[in-house]
């Protein structure tokens, strides 16, 4: 072998000459990839089978938690958040925990009080979090004193964020500036930040926007600065070399298969790309492809129904246009389709720069990219032409009150006045610390939860969670049956679903017998969709005729109308779920659903006397809360629903007559 032969070898290898500044790498799969590519849905049995070759690669930090993680587990996936972390920690002894934390959202949707947020951290770092990577939406720092002080109580390191945001093209405009990020970074660094994160949850930083910005932030901070930047538009990879060039200390990328689109960008390319420079990695392109390889055979398989094959290209452009963060971007148009209003989407993306300026051009990420994004859904399918904000959810009252801080620049005062009218705090916008207003939390919701938490874990979660956290509780202590829909699929049971798949388009899933019946006049014709494949299919019943029994029939489905306020229509409706020989007919006004969603509460019982606008069901769709109003004065004479349940677009929440 030759010198150039044996010298191309050792380069590809693990030993090579170390470089003379090191670019650090923290991992985002286990947290972010998962989150922006198929919806947080990755489970902890998943993770197992790479995580001790994860432990050996020499990240700086693998994210495992935060973020939408916590809701998404509990919610949908019938898994312990708490237990994930603690799971994870046996198998990655070396390489440090760095989680997202909303500063005082904590990983819910609101801000949350002092008392819980301390709780919450200190929790997380006794279950094994290392690094708290903590953001404010507003990029208000008011919201980081409490958590900061914790994190520091607990000896952790504490990242600072920094939320980049444009209303220009490119970085310069009169509010997200450089001067604007510089002050913010020497913000962070005098309460104490161990390092400062460049958090482009867009994809928005071009490359030669990255290279003055990190210049700047470096010469005015002494704290190691992080870049993390998705892939969305397609920039990431050459904003990082640019970042690189300019002194970034840390870098954030995904493995392979769970990169690109609206994840971030891959390692393994950068990793070569660096090789024999003075920022190489030192990383081992062999165990990363081994790595690859148990992500794209084992792991994957399991989630591909999640992903979206619709699209051809892996890069979205358009959010250079509307700064709509992918996991948002999906979560829209996913609620447009459940609404049979996917044609209104260029609306959305039209509408949306507005409601954004309205509401203070703030930055579009959790929660505000849902404040943001579900008020534009609401204006565009609900306003008509003689007023806007018909339908304000409850997180835009919040924001205008300011309940989540100080936004960039002033609410449009309209808006503000519009949707504090009647606002159960006041009328009048606060100013101080938000959490300054808010009453402590772990008492009530140990009293409320009672003995179906067994320890502050569970306590903690359903704070954050009241309405699917009880839920979950319920799951995990046996006091409730664990839906088939939140239970984990098998490699074994996809491979023979992709049989079935494969037998039916080959017209072989039925073999049929010599005895085949005559088709009767009683066969129906089903279009059936799995997976986004088509079949045509017949079903004749046997047996004669079926035999319906003698409930009364229910209430005939309604469309809501565009309106802010439910339909009033008055039909003869079913009590809930009388006998035979009781049946009962109510007469009344129905409250509908204007879009499907979660009954987080009903705000009146049955019995209740309302006037037309008192607030009866607090709807969520979006993880946003719409208050639905009495559409006429009268009494609550049948509920249909109760918290926690799913109901669809247009369906009967309550009566009143």
């Amino acid at each position: 072998m030759s010198d150039n032969v044996k010298m191309t070898a050792l380069r590809y290898d693990s030993d090579r000459p170390k470089a003379k500044n090191p670019i650090k790498i923290m991992d985002l799969s286990l947290r972010d990839g998962h989150q922006s590519l198929f919806a947080t849905r990755g489970r902890t049995e998943d993770m197992i089978p790479v995580a001790e070759l994860m432990d050996e690669v020499g990240f700086w930090a693998i994210e495992t938690w935060g973020g939408a993680t916590f809701d998404t587990m509990h919610r949908f996936l019938n898994e312990d958040p708490w237990e994930r972390l603690r799971t994870l920690k046996r198998y990655i002894k070396k390489t440090p925990f760095s989680m997202l934390l909303r500063a005082q959202n904590l990983v819910g949707y609101r801000n949350y009080a002092d008392d819980l947020a301390m709780a919450f951290v200190e929790r997380s770092a006794e279950n094994g979090m290392d690094i708290f990577r903590t953001f404010d939406a507003l990029n208000d720092y008011r919201n980081f004193e409490t958590v900061v002080k914790q994190i520091k109580k607990c000896g952790k390191h504490f990242q600072g964020c920094i939320c980049y945001t444009l209303t220009e093209p490119r970085l310069g405009g009169d509010v997200y500036n450089l001067e604007y990020y510089v002050e913010r970074a020497k913000a962070l660094e005098d309460m104490g930040a161990d390092s400062i994160c460049i958090k482009d949850m867009a994809g928005l930083l071009a490359p030669y926007d990255a290279y003055p910005l990190v210049k700047a932030l470096k010469a005015a901070v002494k704290a190691p600065i992080h870049l993390h930047s998705h892939f969305t538009s397609g920039m990431s990879p050459m904003t990082h070399l640019k970042a690189i060039e300019a002194g970034v200390d840390i870098i954030d990328t995904c493995m392979t298969p769970y990169a690109y689109r609206t994840s971030h960008a891959a390692v393994e390319p950068l990793v070569m790309a660096l090789l024999g420079t003075n920022r190489d990695t030192g990383f081992d392109i062999k165990k990363l492809a081994e790595i690859n390889e148990i992500f794209e055979k084992q792991i994957l398989p399991k989630y591909k129904h999640l992903l979206d094959d619709s699209k051809v290209s892996i890069i979205d452009i358009n959010v250079l246009l509307h700064q709509t963060p992918g996991g948002m971007l999906s979560n829209l148009v996913n609620q447009l389709r459940d609404m049979d209003a996917l044609d209104k989407i260029d609306e959305v993306y039209r509408e949306l720069p507005r409601v954004r300026r309205d509401l203070g051009q703030i930055p579009l990420v959790t929660p505000t990219s849902q404040i943001v994004g579900v008020q534009t859904v609401n204006n565009v399918l609900y306003d008509t032409p003689d007023e806007r904000y018909k339908m304000i959810t409850g997180q835009v009252k919040d924001l205008c009150y300011g309940l989540y801080g100080k936004t960039a620049v002033p609410i449009n005062p309209e808006l503000q006045k519009k949707a504090l009218k009647g606002y159960p705090r006041g009328e009048e916008p606060i100013t101080c610390r938000p959490a300054e207003v808010l009453e402590p939390e772990m008492e009530k919701a140990r009293a409320e939860i009672g003995d179906l938490a067994a320890d502050i874990d569970d306590v903690i979660l359903y704070a954050q969670f009241p309405v699917t956290g009880r839920k979950f509780l319920e799951w995990k202590y046996g006091r409730a049956e664990v839906p088939e829909n939140v239970k984990p699929i098998t490699l074994e049971a996809v491979k023979k679903k992709d049989e079935i798949i494969k037998k039916a388009k080959a017209g072989q899933l039925i073999e049929r017998k010599s005895d085949t019946p005559a088709k009767s006049p009683r066969a129906r014709t089903f279009n059936v969709f799995v997976d986004n494949e088509f079949f045509n299919v017949e079903v004749d019943p046997v047996g004669g005729a079926p035999v319906i029994s003698g409930q009364p029939a229910p209430a005939p489905a309604v469309s809501a109308p565009p309106v802010s306020a439910p339909a009033q229509v008055v039909v003869p409706v079913a009590a809930t779920a009388p006998t035979p020989a009781q049946q009962v007919d109510v007469s009344g006004t129905l409250l509908l659903a204007p879009m499907p969603g979660m009954i987080v509460k009903y705000t009146k019982n049955v019995g209740d006397a309302v006037m037309k606008g008192d607030t009866v069901v607090v709807l969520e769709a979006m993880k946003m809360e719409n208050a639905l109003t009495a559409p006429c004065d009268g009494v609550v004479k049948v509920i249909q629903f109760k918290s926690g349940d799913t109901v669809a677009k247009g369906a009967s929440l309550c009566v009143i007559g």
